[in-house]
């Protein structure tokens, strides 16, 4: 007879970064009033005492990922609490501008490090506690990873992905298990507010101006978490989305390459043949 989701999730030892507020926040309450006990890291200490207090006043630690030695500590301190670890889930993260040319390099530098350099000092942190066939490790990725309009935040969030599958390959001698999510446009802070805390429209022209409320998002995260998966959507992947999403890519790559042979049919206004040649 099959378990139900919440005998899945009852008495499962859960540690959640970004939980100070969004989807991490949220998760975190319904994995709590499934029985699940949860520790949770942020960089909010108001906002993750206020969630711990819900969630039967949980442990937490205030914890910047990109510091190695501070998410180690995190880790021992919280597992200790929880008397171990089952999960573990990869939740924090930022949405660096759109822009590159125009873009501030020291705003990519920081998504990396926190995108792609933090959920790996997540992920080899977690591993001594989750090595064991009941271990699980989710990494919230992102659905726009390979789409050109969302191509600079898709970077990061997509180097945080491949480390969850590189750890997948590394820990399946253990039967630790590892899920990818990904998640489209979610309507949360991280979504709608830039680096500087002004409002972020979405890209012109594009499905992505939708956006999904923490609840679905919450949900599959939930279900995923339950079920141990290897892959999780949300919204819910339609069939045959993905192919859809390659050749709409196709066709985007196939009208730049139509535009910039006529760019280059015509001469540039006051070039001079051989100007900036090596």
């Amino acid at each position: 007879m099959s378990r139900t989701l919440e005998e899945n999730l009852v008495g499962r030892r859960v540690l959640i970064t970004g939980a100070a507020r969004g989807i991490g926040a949220g998760l975190a309450r319904r994995l709590h009033e499934r029985g699940a006990r949860v520790g949770l890291l942020g960089l909010e200490p108001e906002l993750l005492e206020q969630t711990a207090t819900t969630c039967g006043r949980a442990p937490w630690r205030r914890c910047d990922i990109r510091d190695r030695r501070a998410v180690e500590d995190s880790f021992d301190y919280l597992a200790d609490r929880l008397g171990g670890l089952d999960v573990v889930v990869a939740n924090a993260g930022v949405t660096p501008p759109a822009h590159i040319v125009e873009g501030d390099p020291e705003v990519m530098r920081y998504a990396i490090e926190v995108n792609v350099m933090g959920t790996y000092h997540t992920l080899r942190a977690a591993g001594p506690y989750i090595g064991h066939r009941n271990g699980y490790a989710l990494v919230v990725a992102s659905s726009t990873t390979f789409s050109p309009l969302r191509g600079v935040h898709g970077a990061t969030r997509g180097g945080a992905e491949e480390l969850g599958g590189a750890l997948r390959e590394e820990m399946k001698p253990l039967g630790t298990r590892v899920g990818i999510a990904r998640l489209g446009e979610i309507d949360t802070d991280r979504t709608l507010i830039d680096f500087d805390g002004l409002a972020v429209p979405p890209p012109r022209g594009s499905a992505l101006t939708r956006t999904s409320s923490i609840t679905v998002a919450v949900d599959a995260l939930e279900r995923g978490i339950a079920g141990r998966k290897n892959r999780i959507y949300a919204p819910s992947r339609v069939p045959g989305s993905d192919s859809v999403r390659m050749l709409a890519l196709r066709a985007t790559e196939m009208t730049r390459s139509i535009e910039l042979r006529a760019h280059a049919a015509v001469p540039a206004r006051g070039r001079v043949e051989g100007e900036g040649a090596a």
